[in-house]
């Protein structure tokens, strides 16, 4: 128990489930106060009723609502928290974390196979959601959600979407579903970290008992709802997340990136073999990602890595929850090495990157501090007018060179 805590106390921080990127806008923030939160509760009780929550729910379940300054605070610097995918693979697939899998997996066998036969969701992975979200049941948060989702609410940032959310766990207090309601500082909960609105949509009660419980010590019902979420987003069952792979010498790094799809032959016949060197498993069309630049590991990526991003958008953990995912299956270590040598940028650094790769005739997609396509491009677009190697990789030296 007290290993889990801590490996999913290591976890918080740089891709929680479906945890919302903060505003790339800035400026002056004030922070809120209690008082402001309770009138702005009392504001909130009118369009929550005009919604159909019965008036007696609302004023039970958020009468003495505390105002929490410390999730505004995440909310506001989570862009902040950076980690190579190195640093955070290390923590997300550890050995620890893989040996409290394999135990897992063989408790709790019977019900991952059963789920895994209804919803066509490999037990393996949904061990590795329930593994990085809450440590396999250990840890599935403390803060009040109710309490947090109003505070980020009366925040206003993102006003409208988490009134929305909060609207949803009214839904799931006012039906009974939940005795003690906590979870992370975002307002995500349960085993697999739903937040409401998927709940909302996804949830199932898998044991019939009539509720649809992501809390309690059974996580039968959370375990099933990930596994309705990740087939309504398409999962295909018997492909893989991915695989690593060798790239040959020589190759065109223009064709590491996600938007480049090709039949697995095509990859083959570029000389891309798997990591023990041997032909490609032959999965449908797939993308090669080279999530730590062309000096780290090389992945060749098949559509269910897009539904695992359904859950969450990071790079880092869609490839956490694959690789622990083949871990558990009995598959080894990523064989690559990683530049380690390299620490990750800043946000204030990436945003500097982005500027000054705009001010040199290479367009970023705008400067807000994510690292998506357009900059990525932007950045293979310099390394090749400067005849580095073209992997996108947006690192110090890229920057230093740029200013």
């Amino acid at each position: 128990m007290l290993v889990g805590v801590i490996l999913a106390a290591l976890l918080q921080g740089p891709a929680a489930a479906q945890t919302i990127l903060p505003d790339a806008a800035q400026g002056e923030a004030t922070m809120g106060t209690q008082a402001g939160l309770d009138a702005w509760v009392q504001d909130f009780r009118t369009r929550a009723l005009a919604a159909g929550m019965p008036a007696a729910t609302f004023d039970a379940a958020l009468r003495g609502v505390e105002f929490n300054p410390k999730v505004v605070e995440r909310d506001r610097n989570q862009n902040e928290f950076t980690k190579t995918i190195w640093d955070y693979l290390d923590t997300a697939v550890s050995e620890d974390r893989v040996a409290l899998g394999l135990k897992a997996l063989a408790q709790h066998r019977d019900l991952l196979d059963r789920i895994a036969a209804e919803y066509g969701v490999e037990a393996e992975i949904l061990a590795a959601v329930w593994g990085l979200e809450s440590a396999y049941g250990t840890y599935r948060g403390d803060l009040p959600v109710l309490g947090s989702l109003a505070t980020l609410a009366y925040d206003g940032r993102r006003g409208a979407f988490f009134e929305a959310e909060l609207i949803a766990a009214l839904k799931i207090v006012d039906g009974g579903h939940v005795d003690t309601f906590t979870g992370s500082w975002a307002g995500a909960s349960g085993h697999t970290q739903f937040m409401p609105s998927s709940w909302e949509r996804f949830a199932v009660d898998f044991d019939g008992d009539g509720k649809r419980n992501l809390w309690g010590d059974d996580p039968g019902d959370a375990l099933a709802s990930t596994a309705n979420y990740l087939r309504h987003w398409g999962w295909t069952t018997g492909q893989p997340w991915g695989l690593e792979v060798t790239l040959p010498e020589g190759f065109d790094y223009d064709q590491t990136t996600e938007r480049v799809v090709k039949p697995v032959p095509d990859w083959q016949a570029m000389g891309i073999r798997t990591a023990s060197g041997g032909d490609l498993p032959d999965h449908g069309p797939g993308s090669i990602l080279l999530p730590g630049g062309h000096r780290g590991a090389a992945f060749l990526i098949f559509p269910n890595f897009q539904v695992i991003e359904k859950y969450n958008t990071a790079d880092a953990y869609i490839i956490g929850i694959g690789h622990l995912a083949d871990r558990l299956k009995g598959g080894p270590p990523i064989a690559a090495t990683w530049p380690r040598d390299l620490r990750a940028l800043t946000l204030d650094e990436r945003r500097e990157l982005q500027d000054r790769l705009g001010q040199a005739g290479f367009d970023p997609g705008g400067v807000d501090g994510r690292m998506g396509p357009k900059t990525i491009a932007a950045v293979k677009a310099f390394q090749k007018a400067r005849g580095m190697v073209p992997d996108g990789y947006p690192s110090l030296e890229i920057l230093t060179l740029l200013r």
